[in-house]
């Protein structure tokens, strides 16, 4: 590692990541919260607590007091036009349609399950005769003996294929409500001393007859996003009066809500009882129980007990015959009483029921295994063959270990299997497709020189002649065009990889016959429908294998809209580096599942090459190494202050990365911690517009040519540029895609792009990153965080390093803060643990 490239010539070499000073700049508002690190699991915690404004709930940085404007926080995800159904219709539309869809889908199911018969008024046929029966038995008569005959069985007659009718899409934005209602809830919160500007959300949260609900609880007012307690107690006393106190039920139940609401943006999917009440008596809630009973009767919670089981005990044992039913006979087992939102709850439900069918439904000989083992050669051998095997496979390994996965998607596709691979963002798309490409151009080539060693040695070629085990003659297998290696065709007939997408580059043309529109995707876009195979009458993907990389991205409710979506009979492997960081939504799907080990496990031995995928596989293990970087791929620059550290960035940026490395500024992303203080990335963005693109930024601050990060969803950034703006909105380009966005939405949705957070940016790389280390991060640090940021570049790194000692101590020490999630007792009650 080196200094700066700039003076690279005339500097000794730095022995390591050695500091220049401790930083001086003042305290970071915000940005220790950028990537989760300032939000404790405790709720309680005032960093957890945190949420300054409206646009917290929308927050991709896992925490809510760094979320001010949600505009690029998380990862990215990109939206293509689709099918003609959906072509006027934006991603983020449809993404929320697939949302709704999905929890309207999993809410059916579980009112079928556990709704409540009603009185009997409207039942008939043989549920009428049984609740007559029952209800003569109980006044002493005499069942008709009818109700107990077995009726004869019906004819069986096969169903009709249900008709797809297309369906009407929501907007992403809320609907428009009547002028009356915002102007009669504004007069309420005008009454109570609240801002006017949330009369628009209230009506629309709200809905008919806002302005009395609020009226007779205005602690309502909680549920917008980025209200605090506080302001609600304050809106509450100015509406009731003397009727206003802290033991007031409603407030106990609104807060409940929303120290819910703040967990899940810290990650958790549920809170334990004991943690919950805590934070209720620090927000000075009297009774904490009663609170979250009232929450629970009102259906605004729900409460689970999942048994604990100790690391290594067998299960516990089921209770002989002898012992009865008798206390005796109980086993008792320890249970942690956890308490979420039923959002939440039923996307972990759903999620654990979706992979145990994944799991369950896969047949146990398909007829391919020899076929299966002929092709796992190479490093993605024992990928293959878990694959040929199982429905669900688990794969990990840092960059260079995503061409197994690729060497996998090629195999399958030679063998006739459709297949479909998910990226978290277009440019993990485009490397994808790249991988993919490569991988099956060298399977034509393999092909291409087995042929031609037969036709010189026709006797030579093995099973010359000879039938295959369907009892075909050697030649292409069914389902393909010209055998392994050749372009796969679906099942459905359709040549798979034919359709759209990029693959050379974020919405450009593909590599070879690769086609990205329905073979490499991304989550975001397969979700939505705008991108991937497409869904048959079931609503189930067209799909016989589904990759998905950067698993770790998957949030609790991407992860179960993938795992209703499979076919019975799909196969599944979740791929991803578990050293980075977590989703920006609840959960932590890929590490549950790693944790509870349902299925195999592959771990890649394929290291990522170079100075930097060396440095980046020590801080992976809790090692800050030193590394030989003789082509100044990794160089340190020490500053004392903040002033400094936004100074030798620009300068980095502007002049020394280009001048020594040759890499433009347009190819080198900054990452830091957070958004807020002196070097976050309002500051740094600021400086780097003046220095690279000067403008008046006449559109909200934006000129033609700016940097910009758009998110188009919560959690999701795509990197772009401003093209133009006119009377239809801000014109942008993102991932090789046009977007417009409307003037209103501007400030939202967009923000400049020259410096992201980490976790904006895990998913994408870039030729060259510059990670900034400033003085008053220091707190903020945690192992995945630096893990993340310095595996963004691909070619040099550069550190502006002003954290002194905390850089090694946050790499040895601060692991990933722990999240509260349900999937593992859930998975292990469905799936046997593996091996």
């Amino acid at each position: 590692m080196t200094t700066d490239p700039a003076a690279a010539e005339e500097t000794e070499p730095v022995t390591g990541p050695e500091p220049g000073g401790p930083g001086a700049g003042p305290g970071a508002d915000d940005e220790g919260s950028a990537d989760g690190s300032r939000v404790s699991a405790d709720p309680g915690d005032e960093a957890a607590a945190g949420a300054t404004d409206a646009t917290d709930a929308a927050s991709g940085e896992g925490g809510p007091s760094e979320s001010e404007d949600p505009a690029a926080d998380g990862a990215s995800g990109d939206g293509t036009a689709a099918a003609d159904t959906a072509a006027q219709l934006s991603e983020a539309e449809a993404e929320l349609a697939a949302q709704r869809e999905f929890r309207e889908r999993i809410e059916r199911r579980k009112a079928e399950k556990e709704g409540p018969v009603q009185a009997g008024a409207r039942l008939s046929g043989k549920a009428a005769d049984l609740l007559a029966a029952v209800r003569a038995v109980e006044s002493g008569g005499k069942p008709p003996a009818s109700v107990f005959a077995e009726p004869e069985p019906a004819p069986r007659r096969s169903a009709p294929e249900p008709e797809r009718r297309p369906q009407a899409m929501p907007s992403a934005t809320p609907a428009p409500v009547a002028s009356e209602a915002v102007d009669t809830v504004r007069a309420v919160l005008v009454e109570g001393g609240a801002p006017e500007a949330l009369a628009a959300q209230v009506a629309a949260f709200l809905g008919e007859g806002a302005d009395t609900q609020l009226r007779e609880d205005p602690w309502q007012l909680l549920r917008v996003a980025g209200v605090r307690p506080e302001q609600a107690d304050g809106f509450a006393r100015a509406l009731l009066g003397a009727e206003c106190g802290p033991d007031d039920e409603r407030r106990g139940r609104a807060v409940t809500v929303w120290l819910l609401e703040q967990a899940a943006l810290a990650g958790h999917t549920a809170l334990e009882a004991q943690a919950l009440h805590a934070a209720l008596a620090q927000r000075s809630v009297p009774d904490p129980e009663a609170a979250v009973q009232s929450a629970l009767a009102e259906g605004d919670a729900l409460v689970f007990q999942d048994a604990l089981d100790e690391p290594g005990a067998p299960p516990a044992p089921a209770p002989s015959e002898d012992e009865g039913e008798g206390e005796e006979g109980e086993v008792e087992r320890p249970v942690r009483v956890l308490i979420g939102l039923e959002r939440y709850a039923l996307a972990e439900e759903s999620l654990a029921d979706g992979l145990a069918r994944v799991v369950n439904s896969l047949p146990k000989e398909d007829g391919s295994a020899a076929d299966w083992e002929s092709a796992a050669t190479g490093s993605a051998a024992e990928l293959i063959r878990a694959v040929a095997g199982h429905g669900l496979v688990l794969h990990t390994g840092g960059e260079a270990s995503r061409a197994e996965p690729a060497a996998l998607a090629a195999t399958a596709r030679s063998l006739g299997l459709r297949v479909c691979a998910a990226a978290h963002t277009p440019d993990g798309r485009r490397r994808f497709a790249a991988l993919l490409a490569s991988a099956e151009g060298a399977g034509r080539g393999a092909a291409s020189a087995s042929a031609s060693a037969s036709a010189s040695d026709p006797s030579s070629a093995p099973g010359f002649g000879a039938e295959d085990e369907t009892g075909a003659p050697d030649g292409p297998r069914p389902g393909t065009d010209d055998g392994p290696g050749g372009p796969a065709r679906t099942h459905d007939g359709g040549a798979a990889g034919t359709h759209g997408g990029a693959s050379g580059h974020p919405g450009g043309g593909q590599p070879g016959d690769v086609g990205t529109g329905e073979t490499v995707t991304t989550v975001a876009g397969l979700l939505a429908g705008a991108e991937g195979p497409g869904r048959d009458t079931d609503g189930m993907l067209r799909t016989d294998l589904l990759i998905v990389l950067d698993a770790p991205q998957l949030d609790v409710e991407s992860a179960a809209m993938l795992a209703e979506s499979l076919p019975d009979g799909a196969r599944l492997v979740l791929s991803g580096d578990p050293g980075v960081l977590w989703s920006a939504g609840p959960g932590r799907v890929f590490a549950d599942l790693l944790a509870a080990r349902p299925c195999p496990q592959v771990a890649s031995r394929t290291p990522d090459p170079g100075p930097i995928g060396e440095l980046v596989s020590g801080i992976g293990i809790g090692e800050l190494n030193q590394v030989a970087a003789p082509g100044k791929e990794v160089v340190i620059v020490p500053v004392r202050d903040a002033g400094e550290a936004v100074h030798r960035t620009v300068q980095l940026i502007a002049d020394s990365v280009p001048r020594a490395i040759g890499i433009p500024a347009e190819q080198t992303q900054v990452i830091t911690p957070g958004h807020g203080g002196a070097v976050g990335t309002r500051a740094l963005n600021t400086a780097l517009k003046e220095r690279l693109n000067p403008g008046p930024g006449r559109f909200g601050g934006f000129d033609p040519g700016d940097r910009i990060a758009y998110s188009p969803a919560p959690g999701r950034t795509v990197p772009g540029h401003v093209v133009k703006a006119d009377a239809d909105g801000l014109h942008l380009e993102c991932a090789g895609a046009p977007v417009v966005v409307p003037k209103e939405r501007v400030e939202q949705t967009v923000r400049h792009g020259w410096a992201l957070t980490a976790h904006q940016a895990v998913g994408a790389r870039w030729p060259a990153a510059v990670v900034v280390l400033p003085g008053d991060a220091a707190q903020a640090l945690t192992r995945p965080w630096i893990y993340t940021a310095f595996g963004r570049a691909e070619q040099h790194l550069s550190v502006v390093h002003g954290v002194d000692q905390a850089l090694p101590r946050a790499v040895a020490e601060v692991a990933a803060k722990p999240r509260t999630t349900r999937l593992p007792a859930l998975l292990r009650a469905q799936v046997p643990a593996a091996g």
